[in-house]
């Protein structure tokens, strides 16, 4: 790992080499994979796996329940949920979600738990993911829709 930060919180991690780490960030009890980019102000947390050669932009937030594959893009912004059902008290259930190899995740999009993302599958910027991604599929919009399908 390079640690290229000042001001950072990382915890009880695994941590590839050659990846690289930015300031502000909050990774605790996370597996990173050799090569990746973690850009400030990124929160990756416990039991997240995320493959090598990622990229994780500013601001991302990446709880408990996501699995990240290899040569992911995650723009600024995006942001993964992990339970249908969040209360601020009692019970929860944490609900996995994954990203396939070489998918991208456009700034601002939101992922709702419980989907995967197909590999080469490309999540617009600001879209809202409430269910699959087909592999090689583009999907844009609220609640996001196919535009795109490569092979």
């Amino acid at each position: 790992m390079k640690l290229l930060a000042t001001y950072y919180s990382v915890t009880d991690c695994t941590i590839g080499e050659g990846t690289v780490v930015r300031d502000f960030v909050n990774l605790y009890g996370c597996k990173i994979g050799r090569d990746c980019k973690i850009a400030a102000y990124a929160e990756i947390q416990k039991d997240v796996v995320i493959g090598d050669r990622c990229k994780v932009e500013a601001f991302a937030f990446i709880p408990t329940g996501v699995t990240i594959e290899d040569e992911v893009f995650i723009g600024p912004h995006a942001v993964f949920t992990n339970d249908l059902h969040p209360r601020a008290v009692g019970d929860w259930a944490i609900t996995p979600t994954v990203v396939q190899k070489g998918a991208s995740i456009g700034a601002g999009a939101v992922i709702v738990c419980g989907v995967t993302i197909g590999a080469n599958a490309t999540v617009g910027a600001g879209a809202v993911v409430t269910k699959d991604v087909p592999p090689g599929a583009t999907v844009v919009g609220n609640p996001a829709h196919l535009i795109e399908r490569r092979e």
